[in-house]
């Protein structure tokens, strides 16, 4: 009886619609408001001991729901984006979320860590993303736009906003699997240099260079952004890798870019921040980007404050980014067997868990994705307005 009290305070203010709890020993409570039929359904086929809930109910439930201890009837994204707008829900609630695990960002963990999530095999992405091989926000011109437009959509967003001209250098942190360095080698005629930590998206574009004979304009380079030293490029993009550099290396990130900036040149940063300040959860951080960490926005101000860069344009893609996961998951779930042959159901269940869920905190504003246009000061060379 304890232990189901234990549940009933951890659920009783996390759902605000209708939602049908069927317990280990057959009981059914039902949570939430609403007439006729639950709009959720939750079964649990095993009790998940009270000690894991209350160390950190978001590893706890998720590790059930991958191990198929727990099963969800009803959308999934739904079904976490109603816990997201409960105040006192077990997704905001301290109490539930006592632990977290201990990380670091040496170069050799940065390496593992970047290893354990990219290096799953191009093979794996290649199922789901779109034919740009792009794993980041996309851009939606309209909400009608292909996944793969959206994607070449954000690829000029990011480059017309550099302002950039042929001829120039450009240096893109974190570089994926090379659209973006590609993109401004050949239809902005400038000279692309991008870096990674990832073998398999080094591989990946260093075949392309080859057979689309870019040698002499694309540039791709296995290294941590720590280990450059001041070459002084026109322009420098980095798209989706603040995340990675952990909150005590934040410093050393923008004074990389700084210091790799021209006196005259601009930088686009691109990445997931916090509006309420910055934060980690404990199921993805185990299971799907050990060492991740989502900085505050006023937290990335303030370092790029330290540097001598300055901000000249900030712009939120959150609904963006809710859209970008909704095609990863509808391409997700139709290739599902695959997956499951290939990876195992856990793995399949632990993935369509992480792209539903984040989809679910982009929409109910939990996180954001924003860019942040810097330049040094005095730089009067560029236009006066974003457009």
């Amino acid at each position: 009886m304890l232990d189901k009290e234990v549940y009933n305070q951890l659920f009783k203010p996390s759902f605000s619609k209708k939602t049908e709890v069927t317990y280990w020993d057959g009981s059914v409570k039902e949570y939430g408001e609403g007439e006729g039929e639950p709009v959720f359904k939750i079964i649990f086929h095993e009790k998940i001991p009270v000690k894991e809930l209350l160390n950190n109910a978001s590893i706890a439930l998720g590790e059930a729901y991958m191990e198929k201890k727990i099963e969800i009837v009803g959308s999934l994204q739904e079904l976490i984006y109603d816990v997201y707008n409960q105040a006192e829900g077990f997704l905001h609630n301290n109490k539930f979320k006592k632990f977290m695990p201990k990380e670091k960002h040496t170069k050799k963990q940065s390496a593992a860590d970047i290893h354990s999530h990219y290096d799953l095999g191009n093979d794996f992405y290649e199922l789901w993303l779109d034919n740009t091989l792009t794993y980041s926000c996309a851009y939606f011109k309209t909400p009608q736009d292909t996944l793969e437009q959206a994607q070449i959509n954000k690829v000029h967003h990011i480059l017309d906003k550099l302002f950039i001209k042929p001829g120039e250098t450009l240096l893109d942190i974190g570089c994926g699997w090379g659209t973006l360095i590609l993109t401004a080698a050949k239809e902005y005629q400038v000279k692309a240099t991008g870096i990674t930590l990832s073998e398999e998206q080094y591989q990946h574009i260093q075949t392309i260079i080859q057979q689309e004979h870019l040698e002499d304009q694309v540039t791709v380079l296995l290294m941590d952004y720590r280990d450059l030293k001041d070459y002084q490029f026109d322009h420098i993009t980095s798209v989706g890798m603040f995340e990675h550099v952990g909150p005590e290396n934040l410093q050393e990130y923008f004074d990389v870019v700084e210091k790799n900036l021209a006196k005259t040149g601009t930088a686009l940063i691109h990445g997931i921040s916090r509006q309420q300040g910055g934060a980690k959860n404990g199921w993805i951080n185990k299971y799907i980007f050990p060492g991740g960490y989502i900085p505050g926005v006023t937290e990335l101000v303030d370092h790029i404050t330290k540097t001598n860069l300055q901000v000249i344009d900030l712009e939120s893609l959150r609904r963006d980014y809710q859209l970008t996961l909704e095609h990863w998951t509808k391409n997700f779930h139709a290739v599902k067997d695959q997956v499951i042959a290939d990876k195992q159901e856990d793995f399949y269940r632990m993935w369509d868990l992480y792209l539903q869920a984040c989809a679910a905190s982009f929409q109910a504003s939990n996180i954001d994705v924003i860019q942040y246009l810097l330049v040094h000061p005095n730089n009067n060379t560029i236009p006066m307005h974003r457009n």
